[in-house]
């Protein structure tokens, strides 16, 4: 089987996206960007973007003077030397509670597990202000997307990130966990390689690969809250971040 993929691709970041508040829309932003720069988009061309901007123009920031930590959240915070506030709004973002050692690992309402449900505090305001995930990530890419079309006459798919740790390996990788307008998984279950051999598991998370290929170019301090990735053939289809994520009867350590 030949792969539909083998090419050059490329991650062109998105730079001089001014700083976003409550009621802009990102797509807008980074369209006014792109100008600016020079840049525009082509047919073909897939959107990264680090769902912080997405949550802070959907107002989803708290105040951290704002937040009265519960007694529970007092307690982890004081065994583990973290921010009680945090602590308590990633209580509060949680729909379960899957680890409480070290670090408080949770299960988010959209079904993410992740590491204080997501809730950030970097390369926000200094530490003033936290940051919550997207009420609902796969909706605002959809947002994103249609927006997309409508300034540009083309069809982007939208992919927004976020960076989480992993329970096997050290270090983060960028994750999709919102996604509009491409498949997010590549089935090749049935198919045959190269040599023949007749597939049975193989199931390739591209969403989430794509995003990784973004983390790269945006980084973690260099205020790039998106870019384009560019060669890459993706497939149409009403995919949604959701599908990444696997159902508890699956769930091999639940």
């Amino acid at each position: 089987m030949t792969s539909i993929n083998i090419g050059e691709l490329r991650a062109i970041p998105i730079i001089s996206v001014r700083e976003v508040f409550p009621g802009d829309s990102v797509a807008n932003l980074i369209v006014d960007a792109l100008v600016l720069g020079g840049l525009r988009f082509h047919a073909g061309d897939i959107l990264v973007v680090k769902h912080k901007i997405v949550s802070k123009a959907e107002g989803r920031t708290v105040a951290l003077d704002s937040v009265r930590p519960s007694a529970a959240a007092k307690s982890f915070a004081s065994k583990n030397g973290s921010d009680a506030r945090v602590v308590e709004l990633a209580m509060r973002e949680a729909k379960r509670l899957v680890r409480k050692k070290h670090v408080l690992i949770t299960e988010t309402q959209h079904g993410l597990v992740c590491a204080n449900s997501g809730v950030d505090v970097s390369n926000v305001d200094g530490g003033k202000t936290a940051v919550l995930l997207p009420a609902d990530a796969d909706r605002s890419a959809a947002i994103i997307h249609r927006t997309l079309k409508q300034r540009t006459g083309l069809y982007i798919p939208v992919i927004i990130a976020d960076s989480f740790g992993r329970a096997w390996r050290e270090g983060l990788c960028d994750v999709a966990i919102g996604v509009a307008g491409m498949k997010v998984i590549y089935d090749y279950r049935g198919k045959r390689d190269s040599y023949g051999y007749k597939m049975h598991a193989t199931e390739e998370a591209v969403a989430d690969e794509l995003a990784c290929v973004a983390g790269l170019v945006c980084g973690k301090d260099s205020r790039i809250p998106a870019c384009i990735i560019r060669g890459y053939v993706y497939r149409r289809g009403k995919g949604s971040a959701r599908q990444l994520v696997r159902p508890a009867e699956k769930d091999l350590f639940r």
